[in-house]
């Protein structure tokens, strides 16, 4: 029998991908999810938020818990019950977490969450970010910021605790690539609003591996900005996307008030410029990327998988 790794979000995107290379390591991986599932090789659990609520057992003899769960934020449009349920599927699960694991005694190895690189802000133009920089002071940014709040009670116990601040994701199983290739795909390609806006990205693989490194790694500590070196400008990524699907990109950019008249606030997602640096990941760790070109991560996502 492996150690025991402890996944909350797990059948989401990254938990998918994350629990493969977990098995294929010789870890015994079990998941926390809201509803009875039988997934292969892994052992689920239910637990529920608003009941307070998690299956006996799940907890018990976890070496190292992961911290994925959490509504997508660009899943419909922000209303005030929605924007609702972001934080708080992100802070009440976490807060939940904590307390059963103050409850039942039980020391993790190390508690790794995901967080945003939103964690700056929605929108920061051309500024450039590393950890070392102050949250915004947009919704975003505050769900993060309370999001990483309740990782630390966990970090206050004496668990190491890192978070990842997540940029997009490239992956063709989920997430926001998906929706955005989508026009490309029928042949529709183009940037979004000015196309200027910046995007910090990281391959899947890369992102998962960096989870696996940080879960044993001691030396991990704290928040780390989740992306690969070269964040690109809206437009560009585009242009890569459209490349990579071999599909022309002849119309002229989408405008923003168009894209803010169909999703609202929620445009901010892809309106806005976001321009982190990787500064801890690249000085303070050895981890190596498998994908720091984004053309070749994008022909990777389209062209390798099925």
């Amino acid at each position: 029998m492996g150690q025991k790794v402890l996944i909350t979000g797990g059948t989401g995107l990254v938990g998918k991908r994350l629990t493969q290379l977990l098995l294929k390591r010789g870890y015994d991986v079990a998941l926390l999810s809201r509803k009875k599932e039988t997934i292969p090789s892994v052992k689920v659990y239910e637990w529920n938020v608003e009941k307070d609520y998690i299956e006996d057992g799940a907890i018990f003899n976890t070496s190292y818990l992961i911290h994925l769960a959490g509504a997508g934020v660009a899943d419909s449009r922000w209303t005030d019950e929605r924007k609702k349920v972001i934080l708080e599927s992100r802070t009440k699960t976490t807060q939940l977490v904590a307390r059963h694991l103050k409850d039942h005694n039980i020391t993790l190895r190390s508690f790794i969450s995901a967080s945003g690189s939103s964690y700056y802000g929605e929108d920061t133009g051309n500024q450039q970010h590393t950890e070392r920089d102050s949250p915004g002071n947009d919704f975003l940014s505050h769900v993060t910021v309370e999001w990483e709040k309740a990782a630390d009670e966990i970090a206050g116990s004496g668990v190491r605790t890192v978070k990842l601040r997540t940029g997009i994701v490239l992956s063709n199983d989920g997430g926001a690539l998906p929706k955005m290739s989508l026009p490309a795909k029928f042949g529709f390609g183009a940037p979004l609003g000015t196309g200027k806006q910046w995007i910090s990205w990281i391959h899947e693989d890369d992102l998962c591996n960096m989870y696996l490194q940080a879960m044993t790694d001691e030396s991990w500590k704290g928040a780390y900005n989740a992306v690969a070196p070269g964040p690109v400008t809206n437009a560009e990524l585009t242009k890569e996307i459209c490349k990579a699907l071999n599909r022309p990109q002849w119309f002229p950019n989408v405008p923003a008030f168009a894209l803010k008249a169909a999703f609202g606030e929620m445009a901010n997602v892809v309106l806005g410029s976001n321009y982190v640096i990787n500064d801890r990941i690249s000085t303070e760790t050895d981890f190596k990327y498998r994908f720091t070109d984004l053309s070749e991560a994008l022909s990777d996502v389209f062209n390798n998988r099925k």
